[in-house]
Order: C-alpha cells, then sequence, then structure tokens
C-alpha cells in the first residue's frame, strides 16, 4: 500500500539550486532594501537559523519583507538560465508521478521561472502550481492543494529544505521530508524535527510506496 498520495514540493533550495545564484545576488539586495550588511561567514551562519531569527540578523522588518521577497522574484524571473535542477530531481519526480502519486508544487517563487527551470515536461508532472505563496503562509496553502487534491493530511508528504517547510507541515497535519541539500543545515532541519531526513535524491521516489516504519528509516 502507497504512504502517500500526495507529495507536495517546495522548489528552491528543494528541487532547483537557486542558493548558488542567491548568494550572486545577495549584495544587491542587501543595498537596494537597506538591510544589514553580511560578510560571507555570517552569510552562511544564516543558514542555521530559524527565519524570524534570519530577518532579526538582517535588520528586516515585517512590512518590508513582501518587497523584499517581490524583488528576489523578479530577480530569479530575469535569471532563470542560472538556476537549475539538481542532479537526479528529474528522475525522482518522473519515478513519482509514474507510480500514480500525486505532485503538487508550493513555492514563494513565480510560476513562470519555476515552469521554466522545470521544463515543459516536468511542469506536466504536477497537478497543482501553488507559487507566490508568502514566506508564512505556507500551511492554509498545503491545506488549499490537500483539499482540491482530495488527499487527507495523513495521506500528504511535504518536502522542503527549510526549517518554515517544516512548521508549515506540521500545522497542516501532513508529514514532512526535509532535505539536506538546499538552505537550511542538517542540523537546523534535525532540531525542527522533521519527520523524514533525505541526504539523497533518489530517496524522494523511494518514500512514495514506503510504509511508516520505512519512511522513518529514509
Amino acid at each position: 500500500m502507497r504512504r502517500y498520495d500526495l507529495v507536495i514540493f517546495d522548489f528552491d533550495g528543494t528541487l532547483a539550486d537557486s542558493l548558488t545564484w542567491f548568494r550572486t545576488a545577495l549584495a544587491d539586495v542587501i543595498d537596494r532594501h537597506g538591510l544589514t550588511p553580511l560578510c560571507e561567514e555570517r552569510a552562511e551562519a544564516l543558514r542555521g537559523m530559524r527565519p524570524k531569527e534570519i530577518m532579526t540578523e538582517l535588520g528586516i522588518p515585517a512590512w518590508k519583507l513582501p518587497f523584499i521577497a517581490a524583488d528576489v522574484r523578479a530577480r530569479a524571473a530575469e535569471n532563470v538560465d542560472k538556476i537549475h535542477l539538481f542532479d537526479g530531481i528529474a528522475d525522482a519526480l518522473q519515478e513519482l508521478h509514474a507510480k500514480g502519486t500525486q505532485l503538487a508544487l508550493v513555492s514563494s517563487n513565480g510560476e513562470t521561472a519555476v515552469r521554466e527551470v522545470l521544463g515543459p515536461e516536468l511542469s506536466g508532472l504536477f497537478s497543482q502550481f501553488s507559487c507566490g505563496a508568502a514566506l508564512f503562509g505556507k500551511a492554509s496553502v498545503f491545506r488549499k492543494v490537500m483539499r482540491k487534491a482530495r488527499v487527507a493530511p495523513e495521506r500528504t508528504l511535504s518536502v522542503g529544505d527549510e526549517t518554515r517547510d517544516i512548521e508549515a507541515a506540521r500545522e497542516a497535519g501532513c508529514a514532512c521530508a526535509a532535505v539536506s541539500w538546499g538552505f537550511a543545515t542538517r542540523d537546523a532541519l534535525e532540531r525542527e524535527g522533521a519527520d523524514v531526513l533525505l541526504d539523497a535524491t533518489p530517496r524522494i521516489a523511494a518514500l512514495a510506496q514506503a510504509n511508516a516504519a520505512l519512511a522513518q528509516r529514509a
């Protein structure tokens, strides 16, 4: 019996290596929005922090967050040629889809950029795209995706790379897998209590058929 009938993916840092590109744009984003400058060591330290701790470290007031997010989305749309899928992601998505698992994507990035990086073939594997999501509003989007897919939370798996993805899944009542190749460090994801920690992309496809015990060992 399949353990998960629906898998909801994050995009940046989970399916696509956006971090490598974003590091080149970070200094300009900081300067444009009047944020606290960062040296390379402090920028790396952000990966071990929760989102609100990152906001404090960068001196971001809550009112400014939507403007910064919109700026980053616009920059990503202009630089899709510099954002690439992680090795093995295409195979994992195709295997999940071939086994009858519904795939959905929830991202704060824009849908145009997401689809362009995925390409038409992989984009066609997803039954739902919910892009432009607020940085702290993923839980409500997860609920809408599950309702539209007609899949219960206990049959749904969220896959992301940040602690806020884990928090959103927990609030929405679904299981959460965290990938160790994205933004947050493995230690940060462990501290947040992800149900499953994934260190290699093939493990994503394996979870679709896993029972609860196998999922815990992944």
